[in-house]
């Protein structure tokens, strides 16, 4: 029976659990009102995933258990049941697939080193990494990672499909997933940054009515980094534990946010590079840019400099700031009962700038988790089919409503999803994927760490007065120059190219 299933599973029937699927249904999730939504058969990327991997296993070539690299904020959507009633992820994949799993689990911020080790060593301590976005182009160099090129193919995962994909279609798939012009990682985190706001206090009318007498204009959620500053000014009130704003300005986090201010630079987008491989962030969009990050200092808690996002998190969730740029998980961590924004947070697309009748409104992806499969994985094909299965838009639905973690919606099928709605909050849910839709990628070339240190290390300079904003970008754009020569620049600037085609070109109208 076990063979025959392995060979025909459309047509024979599946043990007891079989009685929670829907007709025509053969995997997937059962025991919980909307269960269906979640299944699939073999016509279905995730049905193809499982199709795949039972028949590597009847030709002996699967393995007995798929080891995976995961990090630690994140295992509770795989391993905790979600909603009651449900198995878990790892429990239905390894009902319907027959091979288990063995998730290893890291800290944020040392899976990276984990991996280059892993890599360097070849210790093949996994047959799946996962790591930053931004470090694929790194790995890739490496030799670690895996081209799935062949596997996509194969196996054609929705990623791309116009109804449940990724938002933008091919733009988004090659965005998050793709290195070069070729398949490597599958998305599971959808870090495009959204802007939250005290809705409270933007809807009150007696700040309306200062904030009118002051500026001449009607608050309402910023639509330009004018308006963003000049709120962030009039809701500055330290004395009464309120700050303006919070977006983060700290050592390895904070300049995605010069990132968003200097992508808004031009229409449809300011690019880090012209088409030859050389820094533009020395011009006059990079430094205005920079001085309008430093400025806007002022504004911030003065420990600013130092606040990562558990402060920033913790000051939002007391009600301590009027306004943030973070996470889009933030909602669903912080509008609850148990806070003291509890119902008073709302979000929107961020601010921009205006271009003639254009406006251009830029969030940044950022961190961003990705899967993709090691080089020394004596199962590679295996372990794509069980990430493609994992990342696939019914699967990723499912498990990204689980609040157990912080795997974050990214694709057109989670925005529609009601369990994703009931964690994220419905006022999110359209933010997210306008959010998504104008998403400008930080770097992820080869040497991305590298060029990140680089920009980091000078905005830390310029925040805390060693440069003027003039200089940090100046000194930026000829460590970039050093690291692109290293690197050889031919090579590199093919890839430069090939990320900066994955950048949005929507636009609204002023």
């Amino acid at each position: 029976m076990t063979s025959a299933i392995g060979i025909a599973p459309r047509f024979i029937g599946r043990p007891a659990h079989a009685a929670g699927l829907a007709p025509g249904m053969t995997g997937g999730p059962t025991g919980f009102a909307g269960a269906e939504r979640y299944q699939y058969n073999a016509d279905m990327s995730e049905g193809r995933a499982i199709e795949g991997i039972k028949a590597l296993k009847a030709a002996g070539k699967a393995p007995e258990k798929i080891r995976m690299m995961i990090l630690d904020g994140a295992i509770g959507q795989l391993v905790k049941p979600f909603p009651d009633g449900a198995d878990t992820i790892q429990q239905v994949w390894e009902r319907d697939s027959g091979v288990k799993l063995e998730f290893i689990t890291v800290g944020t911020g040392e899976e990276f080193a984990k991996v280059i080790r892993d890599v360097t060593t070849k210790e093949g301590a996994y047959d799946i990494y996962t790591m930053p976005w931004n470090s694929i182009g790194d790995l890739v160099e490496a030799g670690g990672l895996v081209n799935c090129d062949e596997y996509g193919a194969k196996y054609k995962p929705d990623f791309d499909d116009p109804e449940r994909g990724y938002v933008g279609g091919e733009r988004g798939v090659r965005q998050l997933t793709y290195y070069d012009g070729h398949r490597y990682l599958v998305s599971l985190d959808g870090d495009y940054q959204s802007w939250i706001y005290r809705r409270d206090l933007f809807e009150s009318a007696d700040e309306r009515k200062n904030f009118k007498a002051k500026y001449g204009y009607e608050l309402d959620y910023p639509k330009t980094y004018e308006q963003l500053d000049q709120m962030s000014e009039f809701f500055f009130r330290p004395d009464k534990g309120l700050v303006g704003v919070t977006d983060l300005r700290n050592q390895g986090w904070g300049y995605t946010n010069w990132y968003q201010r200097y992508a808004s630079m031009a229409s449809p987008n300011q690019f880090l590079f012209d088409k030859d491989g050389n820094p533009l962030i020395d011009g006059e969009a990079g430094i205005k840019a920079a001085q309008e990050y430093v400025n806007s200092l002022k504004w911030h808690s003065k420990d600013a400099v130092s606040w990562s996002w558990p402060e920033q998190y913790g000051n939002m969730g007391e009600g301590g700031s009027a306004m943030t740029c973070a996470f889009s998980n933030m909602p669903k961590f912080l509008d609850n009962p148990g806070t003291k924004v509890g119902g008073k947070l709302i979000s929107a697309l961020p601010p921009g700038r205006q271009h003639g009748d254009q406006l251009v409104r830029r969030s940044v992806l950022w961190y961003s988790a990705s899967a993709g499969v090691s080089t020394q994985s004596p199962y590679p094909e295996a372990s794509w089919l069980f990430i493609q299965w994992l990342g696939s838009t019914r699967t990723y639905s499912w498990m990204t409503g689980n609040p157990a973690g912080y795997y974050d919606p990214f694709q057109l099928a989670n925005f529609k999803d009601p369990l994703v709605e009931q964690s994220y909050k419905a006022y999110h849910m359209p933010t997210m994927q306008g959010n998504t839709a104008r998403g400008v990628p930080s770097l992820n070339i080869a040497g991305a760490q590298s060029f990140h240190n680089a920009l980091d290390e000078n905005l830390v300079a310029a925040t805390t007065g060693q440069k003027t904003p003039e200089q940090a970008m100046k000194d930026t754009a000829e460590e970039w120059k050093k690291i692109i020569k290293k690197k050889g620049g031919d090579k590199l600037v093919s890839a430069i190219n090939a990320y900066q085609a994955t950048w949005p070109d929507l636009v609204d109208k002023a």
